[in-house]
């Protein structure tokens, strides 16, 4: 078994999706959404 270190596990991360829409998510330190700021901003109206 093959140990990876922490950094270099997320590093490899792929980028988060947007469910909705397909675009890519810069994600923030401590950010739980789903969904980009562009959709989210559509199901409040």
């Amino acid at each position: 078994m093959q140990i990876i270190k922490p950094k270099e596990f997320f590093r490899n991360l792929p980028s988060k999706q947007c469910p909705e829409c397909g675009t890519h998510i810069n994600e923030q330190v401590e950010s739980y959404l789903m969904e980009c700021d562009h959709c989210l901003s559509k199901r409040d109206e």
